[in-house]
C-alpha cells in the first residue's frame, strides 16, 4: 500500500518584517499540514522596496518559528509565480490569512488568477485571530517610524532590529 502523500502548503508574503499575525497564521497552518513552507517573495510587484534584505527576513522567520517550536515550518525565498513555486516544492495548497474585506477582494482576485494557472493547487484561507485583525507589516513600520508602541505586534528580536534600522534613518 502506498503511503499517503505528504500535505505541503506554502504561505507566501513579503514578511517585511514578520508580525505576530503572520506567525499566528503560520502556526495554525502548521497544525493542519505536514509541512509549511513560508514563501518569502524576493521582489514584490505590488509593494515597494523592502526595508529588510531577503536574508534578514529569512533569519527573522527561522528564529521566530524555532522559538515557537514549529518543527514542520521552513522559510524559502521565491521570485516566480506562487503557483510555479508551489509546484517546485511539491505543495498542493497556498495558505493565506484574511483580515478584512479589502483582503478578501484582493485574495479573491489572486485566487481566480492562480486557479487559471494551476487548477490543481488549492487556496486555503485562515481568518485572522481577533487580536491580529488590524495588523500589517506596513502598519508596524509606520508605528515604529513615529515612535508608536509595537510591543506584542512583532517578535522581540524583530522589534529590536526594526527600531535599530529606523533609527538610522
Amino acid at each position: 500500500m502506498t503511503p499517503p502523500a505528504k500535505k505541503i502548503a506554502v504561505c507566501p508574503g513579503s514578511y517585511d518584517p514578520i508580525t505576530n499575525g503572520h506567525l499566528d497564521v503560520i502556526s495554525r497552518a502548521a497544525g493542519l499540514f505536514d509541512e509549511v513552507i513560508v514563501a518569502i517573495v524576493n521582489n514584490s510587484v505590488r509593494k515597494s522596496r523592502t526595508l529588510f534584505s531577503l536574508e534578514e527576513r529569512t533569519a527573522f522567520i527561522e528564529r521566530a518559528t524555532a522559538d515557537l517550536g514549529l518543527q514542520n515550518v521552513r522559510p524559502l525565498p521565491f521570485n516566480t509565480l506562487i503557483v510555479d513555486f508551489a509546484r517546485q516544492v511539491g505543495a498542493q495548497t497556498i495558505v493565506k490569512g484574511l483580515r478584512a474585506i479589502s483582503d478578501f477582494e484582493y485574495e479573491f482576485e489572486m485566487n481566480q488568477l492562480n486557479r487559471r494557472q494551476a487548477p490543481e493547487i488549492e487556496s486555503f484561507y485562515l481568518m485572522a485571530s481577533p487580536q491580529y485583525s488590524f495588523l500589517s507589516s506596513s502598519g508596524v513600520k509606520e508605528l515604529a517610524t513615529f515612535n508608536g508602541n509595537i510591543d506584542g505586534l512583532v517578535p522581540e528580536h524583530v522589534k529590536a532590529r526594526l527600531l535599530e534600522e529606523l533609527s538610522r534613518g
